[in-house]
Formats: C-alpha cells, structure tokens, sequence
C-alpha cells in the first residue's frame, strides 16, 4: 500500500509598515517615485553614515504584536543579518534575531467552514532591502539595475510555527492575518505593490508521524491564489521526490507564475550563515509596559469582533458578516450605507453584489468609487419607496457609478421612474393576458408558477419601469375574475 503524505506549512510574512518615512533615516517610502530619489547616506550603506530609530514603526509595530495576541518584550536587540544581494547596499540587512520585539501570539481563522489556530512565534522589526529590476530597460538583456527606494522602509516580519495542514488553510490565514494588520492601521494591504509578501515553509511527513520532514522555502509570494498555487505544487513535488526513492533537498525556491511550478534559486542557508551580531549602532530597544498597555487600549476593533457585531446590530448572517469584515474598508462602507437607508440587508445585498463586483471588474479602489455610501443609500431608499424597481436600479447604478450622479438625477435621466399608475399598469395587465392565452390557461388550470412568467412579461412590456408589487396585484385580480 503506497504511504500517504501530509504537508507541513508555516509562514513568514513581511508587512511593511505604513510611516511616512524610513525605519532608521527621514527619506520617504512613497511607492512608484522615480528610481533613487528617495534615499540618503544612511539607506545607501555609505561610510559614516548613523541610523536613528523611527518611532513610529516601533508604534506601529507594538500595535500589530498586541492585535496578533503576542507579548511584547521590554527589551529587543537589533542585529545585523549578513548576506550578500546588489540590492542591499551594506552588505548587511538590520533586523532583530535573538531578542525580537514580540513573542508568542495565536491567531484563529476560519477554512472550509471550521476555526483553528496557529501560534505565532515571532514578530520582528527590520529594514527591507533595495530592488533589482530586469526588464524595462534597453540593456536588460545583460545587465540588472538597482532601484535603492525600497532600502530600508520599515518592515515587521511575523513567523508562525508550523500549524498550517493545507494550502487552502495557509491561504485563508494569510488572508485573516491581512484584515487585522489593516484594521490596525498598520499596513494597507496592497500585495500587487509588495507591502504585504509572503514567504512559505513547505515540507511533507507520512501521515501519523510527528516528525518535521525536510523544508523547502518559498520566497516572496504576493498573492493568496498564487500561494495556494505555490504549496500545492511544493507538496505533490516532494511526494514525487520521495516516490522515486529521492531525498527532498532543503533549499529555497521562487513561485513561477508563468510555469506554475516552484523554481530552485539557492541552497538554504542555516542561521548561522547569516553571522548575526548585535548591531552596534544601535542601543537594545527599551518599551516601558504602560506605553504598551496604552497602546493596548487604544486598539480598533478587530475584524472577528466587528463580525460579531455586525451580526447582532444588524441581523446579518454569519456568512454576510464574514464576507463584509474581509477588509476594514469594506465593512465601513457596508456600515455607512445600512445607517444612512435604515435598511441593513438591502446594503448588505447591495454591497455584496453590485458594489464588490464593479469595483472587481473595473480594477478600482472602494474609497475612489464615485458611489459613496450616502449616494447608494439613497438609491436603495428610491427601491423601498417604490419609485425605481430592483432590476432597473442596478443600471441606474452604473449610471452613477460614471457619472457620479445622484440617485434621483440617474434615475430621471434613464427615464426609469417606476411606473405605479394603476390605469398604466392594467393596460399593460390586459394587453399581456391577451398576448398570452397559453400561459394564462396554464395558471388557471392550477400552474400557479406561471404567474411569475406573466409578470415578466408585464415588466418586459414596461421596458422595467413597472412597480413588481402592484403588477403581481392586478395580474391576479384579471386571472382570478375579481
């Protein structure tokens, strides 16, 4: 009988931390400004040149460990990690290693349908390294090029211990752990930018066993579907190695988009490669416990607290709820529109549907939408009053959404005002009940699901316009003989 195999997964995520400058220097981290404008003699590496702390990232980093439900150490070291890169200028990268910053925090999730956890063993501060660029330039072909702009913005780096079973499950905590450091204020979330990245340690043991297979690193991933790819692939891989008789190598390896398989890129290399050494420009940092514990209380609410609340305040469902809390941004904006309408599951459906589905097609950011919550709120309230119909609605939506008109003036401009004229709408009755012999001694022959039929047509005929509820009235007063 072939031996069946289980995957071993944790991660190390890299979330760059939302100040307006540099972890140990005051140059700008303003993403996609043109090549080394944004550096100095202390991001450069240059001789001399001192680092200074940003408070603000220790701020920032505090608040993300305390929502992650770790322990925040009085004091941490900063260290220098070395290895060799072009795009790291000292030769060295300042980070934390022995003493980080925070230890020991757990994190619960949710993955197809069932809550677990996974302990987090670290998180950490440092600097983040250059950028190499390979292509875009006329000489690519032979040479790379440095961009020096993303040298030494701030960083935390979060390692969880090997909880994670599945790719689906990795996908999904990576997932939840994005909401929280957004809800904190931390990070933005962006991962096509490269603020928010991913590092997966992937390895397989026999199903039973207890102990750790060899891991395999793969190296910054900046999506959930492509790291749900990129473990997959890694596990069927080593069960292939293994299946042949091979010994799975500990190495690291990037994620091929375009192949769809991981690639070899080096060896692993042990912590003692890096010949970490305390950094001695800079003295052990010292957070007294009531700044922390300040800091503790000025905490948002967390994405699993306002899914609970969104429950219980407004009679949503856990899946609704669940689905409105995946981004700080999104919740606010379902919570805007349901106070605004006074009509919470009609914002719900609104934003689940229509709003998430424009903003997807058309590759836009919520807060750049031209459809605010005040304006749908207003054209959800056009649909309870009866003065537009549900179906008509949504193309006064995407009026709105390129015009970024109100509610009313899309509404008269696509000439949808809802029709509830009872003399129009028993003319429109009749004529189809004419039209319609068929259907109509269907329904009287006991088919009562044909009514449903009739009053489309009756909305065809109205071209939409027609109020739903008084055309399903008429239409049964006509066919019943009342």
């Amino acid at each position: 009988m072939p031996m069946t195999f289980e995957s071993v997964i944790g991660l190390e995520i890299h979330s760059q931390l939302l100040t307006d400058t540099k972890i140990f220097c005051r140059c700008l981290t303003t993403f996609g400004a043109a090549p080394n404008t944004q550096v100095c003699p202390v991001c450069l590496g240059l001789p001399g040149a001192l680092p200074v702390l940003n408070a603000r990232a220790v701020e920032f980093a505090v608040r993300a460990a305390l929502a992650l439900g770790c322990t925040v150490r009085p004091t941490s070291v900063f260290a220098r990690k070395h290895y060799f890169y072009p795009d790291l200028p000292k030769g060295y990268q300042i980070s934390q290693y022995e003493q980080p910053l925070a230890v020991d925090g757990l994190l619960t999730y949710e993955s197809d349908g069932q809550t677990s956890a996974v302990r987090i063993i670290r998180v950490h501060l440092e600097e983040d390294a250059g950028k190499s660029l390979h292509d875009e330039f006329p000489e690519s072909e032979a040479f790379s090029h440095v961009d020096f702009n993303r040298s030494g913005v701030p960083l935390i780096e979060i390692v969880t211990y090997p909880d994670l079973r599945t790719a689906v499950a990795a996908a999904d905590f990576f997932a939840r752990l994005r909401t929280i450091l957004q809800a904190v204020g931390v990070n933005d979330g962006n991962m096509e930018e490269g603020s928010l990245r991913c590092d997966a340690n992937v390895s397989i043991r026999p199903v039973g066993s207890t102990e750790l297979g060899v891991k395999v690193e793969i190296k910054n991933i900046n999506s959930f579907r492509y790291l749900q790819r990129a473990i997959d692939y890694e596990y069927d891989r080593q069960v292939r190695v293994v299946g042949d008789g091979g010994v799975v190598v500990q190495e690291t390896r990037l994620w091929d988009t375009v192949l769809g398989r991981t690639v070899s890129m080096r060896s692993k290399e042990e912590a003692h490669d890096y010949r970490y050494f305390p950094e001695p420009d800079l003295p052990p940092l010292k957070v007294a416990r009531e700044w922390v514990e300040g800091l503790r209380q000025t905490l948002p609410e967390l994405p699993e607290q306002r899914k609970q609340r969104l429950i219980t305040d407004y009679g949503l469902s856990e899946d609704d709820a669940k689905l409105l809390t995946q981004s700080a941004e999104l919740s606010t904006y379902f919570e805007e529109t349901a106070r605004a309408s006074g009509l919470p599951k009609a914002a719900s459906n609104w934003v689940k549907g229509e709003v998430l589905r424009r903003i997807k097609e058309e590759s836009v950011k919520l807060a750049t939408l031209k459809v605010q919550p005040p304006a749908l709120a207003a054209l959800i309230g056009l649909i309870d009053i009866g003065q537009v119909s549900g179906s008509a609605a949504k193309r006064v939506f995407e009026r709105m959404c390129e015009t970024g008109e109100s509610a009313e003036v899309a509404v008269a401009a696509e000439g949808l005002t809802q029709i509830d004229d009872g003399d129009t709408l028993s003319a429109a009755v009749k004529s189809v009940i004419d039209t319609q012999p068929d259907a109509v001694e269907s329904y009287r022959s006991g088919k009562i699901g044909t009514l449903g039929f009739l009053v489309g047509q009756v909305m065809r005929e109205t071209q939409g316009k027609a109020n739903p509820k008084r055309v399903n009235e008429l239409l049964r007063q006509q066919l019943d003989g009342r």
